[in-house]
This record gives C-alpha cells, structure tokens and sequence, in this order.
C-alpha cells in the first residue's frame, strides 16, 4: 500500500489512514491540519506517503473532547470558525459555491438555485410541490393557533406538523433530506392563510409567497423583486440561525427539526425581526413626508436606524444594490424607495453607515402593501434553503463535533444545602 506507516526513531508512526480514523475525520482534512500547524507530517519512506506522530494525533483527539475548537474547524479571533463550502463573504460582495450570489438571483428563480445549492445542478424550470399528507397537517396546525399568531408563529407550527407527516424525516441520506426539504419549503408557503387569490399550483414558489402576503394583484417586477430576494436570502454564511441549525445537525436532527431550530434563533430581534423595525420607519417616514424627521426621532431616542449598517461589509450591503435595482422597475415602489435612499443618506451623514438588506425588504414590503412582518416571513422561507444545505454539510462531519465545555464562574463546591 502506499500509505502504510513503517516504524520510525521516537516513537509510533500512523499512516494518514490511521491518523484520519483516530482523529474521526476525512483524510484530506489531516493534512489540512498539517498545513494549520495542528499537526506534523514525515514523507514515508521511499517518499510515498506521509506519516504521523501517534502521540501528537493522540493529544489531538483529546483537545477535541476536552471541548476545545473541533479538531475539523479552527478559531477565528478566539471564536470556533467551521468550515464550509457554500458561502463566501467578500468585501462588497458574496458568493454562493464560488457564484457572484446578485448574478444567480438575477437570472433564476429560487426553486432553481435552492436545488442548485443542495445537488450542484442547475435543473432550469424547478418547482416544488407540497406532499399533501403534509400540508393537511400543516393547515391544521396553522389553523389551531390564536389569530393574533404572526407569519413566523405559522412557520414554526407548520414545520412541526410536516415533521410529523413524514415517516422517512429520520432518513438522513443525502437524496432524501433533499426531498423533505423540497416537500418543506413549498408547505411552508402552502400553509400561511392566503391573502389575494390562489395562483395557478405550477406557478414559481414567491408567486404561492406573494398571495399569502398581500392582497394586492401581483405584477411581474413585483413578484420578480421577491422571487430575487429569496435568492438573494439563501444563505449568508454562519449568522446566529445558521449557527443553531448546524448544532442541531451535529446531533443529527432531521432536516424538519433543523429548519425548526433556525426558526427559533431567527425570532429573535437582532436577526431575522430586523426588516420589520425598517418597514415601520419607512411606513412612519411616508405617512409624515419626511425621512429626515424621523431620522431624528430616532437619534434623539438613542435608536438605531433601522435599515443601514451592517458588520460584514464596510459599503452597501450587495444583497440591498441588487434588489433596490430590482425595485426601480416597480412603479409603485417608487415613494418608498426614495424616502429609503433618503435615510441611507441621512445615515451616511451621521455614521459611516450604508443601506442594508432590510431596508430593501423594507421597501417591497411597504409598497406592496405587505405587513410588518412580511420582510421576516419571506427572510424565513428564503433561508430554509442554506439551512438544509448547511445540514448536508454537517451530516457529513463526526457526529457531535459541536460541544463545547462551559467555564464554570459559579460558587465553588461544596456549598451547603439550600
């Protein structure tokens, strides 16, 4: 065999094979390991080959399970960085699998590029379809709740009920954690209360989103403006949802209790809630004539402004370029995209601050006659996609990797009894 340790001065030697095995990991991830400075490699003798020290890879191993960075990942500022190959974060730009992501959403619609980020090929005309078992259970679920439940309400009681549907949802083969995903995102869409008329059952799923948030008539921008956003939305590497979902498959959850665990740290209001607290100052903002008046109810409050800023790039958010480009061809959008534009100014004058996506979301919402919560609704559905895709990633990876030790900061044992 070409990779077979053979005995070596100071101590036992492993072949890469060896090394992987105890490690619990690929054996392309070892000299990855090798090239971080984890470990140290010794071409094999006759040049065929590397070698390992079996007490490094052993002390490795024990790292690992003492709860330091998965021996897989590495740290990034002292923070555990996992490792991925589906978005990159550029500085003014992203990309999905190596792809400019503002080009895919301009030229495909979100079923097309969702099956794209998950098989790596482009099927032109997908659409997918609702199991109906899981749609009945679905409504059901949905129908039970109170009425003054949110869209996002709906979405966690819908995932939970089409969860229960599927008898296979415990089968975490690649091809069908794909077919769950599919069946989930269209009953996601197909269980929110429609709000205009029902579209045609082979129509784009943003056309099934678009009725179940507005009532007014879709237009072809308008629905080509949402059907980019949910491109646009897929993914955008480790947010805090994302983050929650790959623990989740870490412990090997189904995809249905994936997609639930990234609902529930998309609720908070830092995150997926954001495009709503835009949309109410937009809304503010048009009803008053002035952007600049409230603007400054906000500063004098000591508030954010919603809509502007974000950490991971230093310009425009490349998400907001695009779908404002989008925007300009919907003539209705025209008020509300000007008072955004005209906040982003006022913004920029007062920090160095840009539009963000929500402030575009924000936009279609407001002008489209959407609520509040649509902007998080629609960020929900979009994002379902990189969350399934996240969890075909971590399916791959040692079961459990995802556990760190806490620091311990209580009163020091023992304590008497309370």
């Amino acid at each position: 065999m070409a990779d077979q340790a053979a005995p070596a001065p100071g101590g036992q030697r492993l072949s890469t094979r060896e090394a992987a095995e105890r490690l619990g990991v690929k054996p392309e991830t070892v000299y990855a390991y090798v090239s971080r400075g984890l470990l140290t490699s010794r071409r094999a003798p006759g040049g065929r080959g590397s070698t390992f020290d079996a007490k490094e890879v052993d002390a490795l191993v024990r790292r690992t399970r003492r709860g330091q960075p998965a021996a897989d990942d590495a740290t990034v500022a002292g923070v555990a960085a996992v490792r991925t190959g589906i978005t990159l974060i550029g500085k003014d730009s992203y990309y999905f699998r190596g792809v400019d992501a503002t080009e895919l959403a301009r030229r495909y619609g979100y079923e097309e590029a969702a099956e794209w980020l998950w098989t790596g090929e482009m099927r032109p005309g997908t659409r997918f379809a609702a199991p109906d078992q899981a749609l009945a259970a679905a409504e059901r679920a949905v129908g039970a709740l109170p009425a003054h439940s949110g869209l996002t309400d709906r979405l966690r009681a819908a995932a939970v009920a089409a969860a229960a549907a599927d008898p296979l949802r415990f089968d975490l083969s690649e091809t069908t954690v794909i077919a769950s995903a599919r069946g989930l995102a269209a009953t996601l869409v197909g269980a929110l209360p429609a709000a205009g008329g029902t579209p045609a059952a082979t129509a784009p799923l943003a056309r099934h989103l678009w009725s179940r948030l507005t009532t007014r008539a879709a237009d072809e921008a308008s629905v080509r403006a949402l059907d980019a956003a949910l491109v646009l939305l897929m993914d955008h590497d480790l947010a805090a949802s994302t983050l929650a979902v790959r623990v989740a498959a870490s412990a090997r959850a189904h995809p249905y209790a994936v997609v639930s665990a990234g609902l529930g740290a998309l609720e908070g209001p830092l995150h997926g809630a954001a495009s709503g607290l835009a949309h109410r100052m937009l809304t503010e903002a048009l009803d008053r004539g002035s952007a600049a008046a409230v603007v400054a109810d906000h500063l004098r409050a000591g508030r954010r402004i919603p809509g502007v800023g974000h950490r991971l790039y230093a310009g425009e958010d490349p998400r907001a370029q695009a779908l404002f480009r989008l925007l300009e061809d919907v003539p209705q959008a025209g008020p509300a995209l000007r008072t955004a534009r005209e906040v982003a100014a006022l913004a920029g004058r007062h920090a160095a601050l840009h539009a963000n996506v929500d402030l575009a979301l924000a936009v279609l919402s407001v002008s489209s006659g959407m609520p509040a919560e649509a902007g998080e609704t629609a960020f929900a559905i979009a994002r379902t996609a990189g969350w399934i895709a996240h969890a075909l990633e971590e399916y791959q990876e040692r079961p459990l990797r995802m556990r760190p030790s806490g620091i311990y900061t209580g009163s020091r044992p023992p304590q008497p009894l309370p």
